[in-house]
């Protein structure tokens, strides 16, 4: 009898270790396919085409099931920028016309600190999480050059664990981008005209993979 409540306990116990240990060191390499989204402006408005997006991270476990990771992704797209207004100057430009075409082409570059937690067990071998993370994002524009804005994002998916250090990770995930993007005006019964800045934020939806491999094992 006693041989059974010591294997009960073993059982249970090797069901309560935590997914990933403290001190775990992973590198995880990302793939993955990022949405479009649409941009307004007041005069115009842009599209931030869907394409492939890939990276690197490095993810640490500070605490069971707990990590924080250094990643950089980097989506390659089009961003064609199109008019709400006529516009005259060189060409003329209809209301709905693009107004860079030809020379669209452009990339978002991420990087950002996340955090993220596991549920489940060593037992386990898919690994729900839920992330969340914030930094900057590297925006190349082929005629405004490049620019630095806040990002952040947001994730979730499964991590399956094979006998191995590595791991595959199936994920969804938004990122947004904020840019400063000109000034709007109201008037002020005291102060008269006050100028505020005006933002544009990017929300785009992507689905994903990451290879992970574990240094501690």
């Amino acid at each position: 009898m006693k041989k059974y409540h010591l294997l009960f306990a073993v059982f249970f116990f090797s069901l309560t270790i935590s997914a990933q240990s403290e001190g775990s060191f992973l590198l995880n390499l990302y793939g993955g396919y990022t949405f479009s989204d649409k941009v307004d402006f007041d005069s115009s408005y842009a599209r931030v085409e869907d394409g492939f997006e890939y990276g690197a991270g490095l993810e640490y476990f500070f605490i069971d099931n707990q990590s924080i990771e250094l990643k950089y992704n980097r989506l390659d797209t089009n961003m064609p920028l199109y008019t709400k207004i006529p516009l005259s100057g060189n060409g003329s430009f209809p209301a709905g016309s693009q107004v860079n075409a030809g020379d669209d082409k452009g990339a978002i570059n991420y990087i950002l600190a996340d955090y993220t937690y596991y549920f489940g067990s060593s037992a386990s071998k898919a690994l729900p999480f839920l992330g969340a993370g914030a930094g900057i994002a590297i925006l190349e524009t082929p005629q405004s050059g490049s620019g630095t804005y806040f990002a952040w994002e947001i994730k979730a998916g499964v991590k399956v664990k094979t006998n191995s250090p590595v791991s595959i990770n199936l994920h969804a995930y938004l990122q947004s981008m904020s840019a400063a993007v000109g000034y709007d005006y109201y008037w002020d019964y005291y102060w008269g005209p006050v100028g505020v800045t005006d933002y544009a934020s990017t929300f785009q939806f992507g689905l994903g993979a990451a290879i992970s491999y574990d240094f501690s094992k």
